[in-house]
């Protein structure tokens, strides 16, 4: 990111972090203080916004748009650990020590970023010391869903993971229990989030399409029945 916030962004920018979880506990004031404190920049679809082993120097937030973060292993292959959302933080573990990146993100939409210097934000939660609980309950959200991601794959099949993960993809486009529109996203992408190779998620999708749960029309996937996917799910 090269170019600070201006007045204009800093106003847009405290706007969306008043939303978040973790910032919305500032005050009015505090808010603008850390748009004002960080930069914003927006990215095209496709574009990495931070990369594996890139140095833990900032706190990052998705304004807007949405990303996949990348785990690429030494041998070189990609595995997509989550999807990230308008109003999510992310870079949160290397800002614990400063460690670098564990993962890299990369937009599956067009994206709007904030980036928080380490040494304010650690300012931050010595001024507020509100913003520790927070931070807390964000470490302790991203553990619960490693432990239930680790649940999935030891105690649902191949259609019970993919149809979760359905449901979920759906809710963060926005039209619950509807549609998925997966621009950016490959069916290889699908198959690391669930655990899988890419020919057996097909082989799960033409299932749930010969059951009448869902409809395939190119990237955009339609939810038929919702009641039944969230048996097949588990939830």
């Amino acid at each position: 990111m090269n170019a600070r916030s201006g007045p204009h962004d800093a106003e847009r920018v405290a706007a969306v972090l008043s939303r978040t979880s973790l910032f919305r506990v500032l005050e009015e004031d505090g808010i603008r203080d850390v748009a004002r404190a960080g930069l914003s920049r927006r990215y095209r679809q496709g574009e990495t916004i931070l990369r594996q082993g890139d140095p833990g120097e900032s706190l990052f937030v998705l304004l807007d748009g949405l990303a996949k973060v990348v785990f690429t292993t030494e041998h070189g292959a990609e595995i997509v650990l989550n999807m990230l959302e308008g109003g999510d933080v992310f870079g949160e573990l290397a800002l614990l020590d400063g460690s670098p990146r564990s993962a890299s993100i990369v937009t599956t939409r067009p994206a709007w970023v904030f980036a928080l210097p380490r040494a304010r934000f650690v300012e931050l939660i010595h001024e507020h010391p509100g913003l520790t609980d927070e931070f807390l309950r964000l470490l302790g959200r991203m553990v619960r869903r490693l432990t239930g991601q680790a649940a999935d794959l030891a105690y649902l099949d191949l259609g019970g993971r993919l149809a979760k993960l359905l449901l979920r993809l759906a809710d963060r486009n926005g039209r619950p229990g509807d549609v998925v529109d997966l621009p950016g996203l490959t069916q290889s992408d699908l198959a690391a989030l669930v655990g899988a190779t890419r020919p057996a998620v097909n082989r799960a999708l033409q299932s749930l399409v010969a059951h009448h749960l869902i409809a395939v029309h190119g990237r955009t996937i339609t939810l038929l029945d919702v009641a039944a996917l969230r048996r097949r799910g588990g939830l």
